[in-house]
């Protein structure tokens, strides 16, 4: 769904950038309080792993194919808040290096796959999570459902916006019937792959998935016929995985998946460039800034192999993804440690 240039007017793109830039100061202070020792390091995982997994689009109708946007499942794992940063650092990079998405419809592709699909999918996963029994299970069948709904989300919200700045003069009843329509079938495969990526976290490390905090129930006792609850346990809880083995097998995960996988993608136009062909919403499409990158169109400059082309370019993005991730996720965690220092000094008397 990424949006290119020429789509939308510039005062609406710029009144988009306000916004997604309001956005990004929001979730830079709100991150501080969620990561920590133990999820900072997973934010410029997660990142990569977006990344790896947007290169592989699947089918979805005669035509067409879409791909993960990625809001939901970056918000389950490590909190809505960095959620915003990761899939904003995944559409700049595309923009920047892959000519993937407008540099001047950023600010669009940010408000819509990044903010849209984080606040819809967690309000959705939480309020789901209310009401069902506080279980595993639960967080994989609130995945499901929030993913599911985050997607056409976003495709009403792109809607709007090109309701409101779109450069061509075409029936946005007809727009929005076929872009809502196509979307809810990419939302099934963002659905399964949410689904799917969150439960296998948590059956290794429940601990650090965001959503699953808090769902044990802390045991009840009747004592002298009043019921009370049971003292935590103090116990370490044991884990199957450590952090960096979880870590690694992302990363060569996230690796396999852009630098090999993404060969076999579907090569059919996504949702939003089907919608757009048929529709006549991209007779002003203009070429991208970076149209001359060395990684334009998710392939290497002068390499003639296609598949080593396809391959090296998913690489790099992985690499690149990641390191500028960590970099990001360093600098809040750093930020937070130094917000907190001089209060815990302070404490002591020092």
């Amino acid at each position: 769904m990424h949006v290119p240039d020429g789509f939308i007017d510039a005062p609406t793109s710029a009144v988009t950038a306000v916004v997604a830039a309001g956005a990004l100061a929001v979730s830079l202070r709100g991150a501080r309080h969620e990561l920590d020792e133990k999820t900072a390091p997973l934010g410029g995982l997660v990142a990569a792993f977006l990344f790896a997994v947007q290169m592989l689009n699947f089918p979805v109708a005669a035509g067409t194919s879409g791909h993960l946007l990625g809001g939901a499942l970056a918000a389950i794992l490590v909190g809505p808040y960095t959620a915003v940063l990761c899939v904003s650092v995944v559409l700049l990079l595309q923009g920047v290096l892959f000519a993937d998405g407008g540099l001047t419809a950023l600010g669009v592709n940010i408000t819509d796959m990044a903010v849209v699909t984080t606040v819809v999918s967690y309000a959705v996963f939480r309020a789901l999570l209310a009401v069902l029994p506080r279980k595993r299970r639960s967080v994989t069948v609130a995945s499901f459902v929030a993913a599911l709904v985050s997607v056409p989300a976003a495709a009403v919200a792109f809607t709007l916006i090109y309701a409101v700045g779109g450069t061509t003069d075409v029936s946005l009843g007809k727009v929005a019937t076929a872009m809502i329509g196509v979307h809810v079938l990419i939302g099934i495969g963002e659905a399964v792959i949410t689904a799917l990526t969150v439960s296998a976290v948590i059956a290794v490390r429940p601990d650090l998935v965001h959503g699953a905090r808090g769902l044990r129930q802390r045991l009840t006792l009747r004592v002298n016929g009043a019921l009370v609850d049971a003292p935590a346990p103090t116990a370490p809880v044991a884990v199957r995985t450590s952090r960096r083995a979880l870590w690694v097998t992302g990363l060569v995960s996230s690796v396999v998946l852009a630098g090999f996988v993404s060969f076999y993608a579907s090569a059919n136009p996504d949702g939003l460039e089907k919608v757009a062909h048929d529709k006549g919403i991209d007779q002003k499409e203009e070429e991208h800034a970076a149209a001359g990158s060395p990684l334009a169109d998710y392939g290497v400059k002068d390499v003639s192999d296609a598949r080593l082309s396809g391959g090296l370019a998913g690489v790099i993005g992985v690499g690149v993804t990641v390191v500028a991730g960590s970099a990001v996720f360093w600098a809040v965690r750093r930020r937070r440690d130094d917000e907190v220092s001089p209060v815990s000094t302070a404490g002591t008397g020092l």
